[in-house]
Parts: C-alpha cells; sequence; structure tokens
C-alpha cells in the first residue's frame, strides 16, 4: 500500500516512516468510515493507550525516584488523559489527516477533542505494531517531552486546592457556576465562575465545562496567594 501525500507528510511530522502503511491508514480512519473492507482505529486505539500509560508510567518513575505514589498518579493522570493526547494531536496536526464520514466532518471531527485524542492513541499502537515498543517509547516521549518536564505543575489539582483552602478555613466547598456558552455545537466554548462563600470570584473560559472549572479555580488561587 501506498500512502498519500498528505500521509507521507504526516509521517514526518510524527517521526516515523511506517514499515506497514496499512497500520497509520487504519489508525487515522474513524469508525464513521468503517466498512466490510475498512477497519477503523478503535481497537488500535484501545491498545495505544496501554502503550502510552506504560511509556508514561516509566518516565515519572525514571524522572522522580524518590516520588511515592500519591504524587506520581496524578502526574501520571495528566499526562494521559484525553486533553493531553488531543493536544499532542494538534500539534502534529493529525486533524488534517483524519479519514472521517460527511456528517463526521460537517460537525468539525477534525477538530473534537474526544476525536483527536482517540486517533492519537490510535496511531501510537500502530507506531508499536508497526516496529516495537522501543520505537513507540521513542515517539512518546520526543511528542510529550515538554509536558512530562513540567508535570509535576500541570498535574496539581486546582479545584482540590482551592476546596482544601476553603475547608481550612471554615468555609463550605466552592460553587462553580456556567454563566455563559458560545460557539456551534462541535466547538463550544463554555464560561464558569468559581465562587466562595467569602464572596471571592473568578472567571475562566475553555472548550470543556472541566477545563473552565479548573482555570477558574487556579485563577482564584493565584489572587488569594497574593492577596
Amino acid at each position: 500500500m501506498k500512502l498519500s501525500a498528505e500521509l507521507k507528510a504526516f509521517e514526518e511530522r510524527l517521526g516515523h516512516r511506517f514499515e506497514q502503511p496499512a497500520l497509520l491508514v487504519r489508525a487515522v480512519t474513524h469508525s464513521s468510515m468503517a466498512s466490510p473492507t475498512r477497519d477503523d482505529n478503535q481497537r488500535l486505539e484501545f491498545l495505544g493507550d496501554r502503550v502510552l500509560g506504560l511509556v508514561m508510567a516509566e518516565a515519572l518513575l525514571e524522572r522522580d525516584r524518590s516520588a511515592e505514589e500519591g504524587l506520581l498518579a496524578p502526574r501520571f493522570n495528566a499526562l494521559v488523559r484525553k486533553e493531553a493526547c488531543a493536544d499532542v494531536a494538534r500539534e502534529i496536526a493529525l486533524g488534517d489527516v483524519l479519514k472521517l464520514g460527511r456528517s463526521e466532518m460537517l460537525s468539525g471531527g477534525r477538530r473534537k477533542q474526544a476525536l483527536l485524542g482517540d486517533a492519537m492513541e490510535a496511531v501510537i499502537a500502530a507506531v508499536y505494531r508497526d516496529a516495537g515498543f522501543d520505537v513507540a517509547k521513542a515517539v512518546v516521549l520526543r511528542l510529550w517531552g515538554k509536558r512530562i518536564d513540567s508535570v509535576k505543575e500541570d498535574a496539581r489539582d486546582a479545584k482540590t486546592a482551592l476546596q482544601e483552602w476553603a475547608q481550612a478555613r471554615g468555609q463550605t466547598p466552592p460553587a462553580y457556576v456556567e454563566t455563559a456558552r458560545s460557539g456551534p455545537d462541535h466547538a463550544p466554548q463554555f464560561t464558569i465562575e468559581a465562587r466562595l462563600q467569602n464572596g471571592e470570584v473568578e472567571t475562566a473560559s475553555a472548550g470543556s465545562k472541566r477545563q473552565a472549572e479548573q482555570a477558574a479555580a487556579k485563577a482564584l488561587l493565584a489572587r488569594l496567594k497574593q492577596g
């Protein structure tokens, strides 16, 4: 099988040239394009999630040999969660080469976080099946490099920290209120207020409620520390 010019360019961005090009084609094929003669990437996604997890677990142990499991777990979750996979997918323009059905394409599938994250995991599995674990590990470490280096800060759960701040001062847990939603259904923007019992409020916007809540909590924590 010969790859299209677009997929050859993607190989360059990924940093791996496939000996079995069909694996890459399958990895970028969404279920909306599946047929009796065309496999989608769901099984590869399942495998890729496990490969990514093993690479990240090893990397965290190697970078911090004294960290206990209680510290390693949130760092691990920050590195393997769907948002992180989708961010990496955007950096290498994976969305540009996805094979999508018409309805998925019209609904903005190339930009959907869940779809990009799943496809990124499928691509990792394709590299693993094409060239083995060591090669897949090298690709993942290169693509995730800066995230692994900064994960101690990124893994901090701002909502948990804000709740602990409030409880330590005898306040009720923070409230998170959606104050606005904008954008099309396939790419919404949520605006969330984080509110404390003492009247302190901060607002943030993001592409998901979870991200907006975390961003609002982080902004409020930063202001409380300054005060």
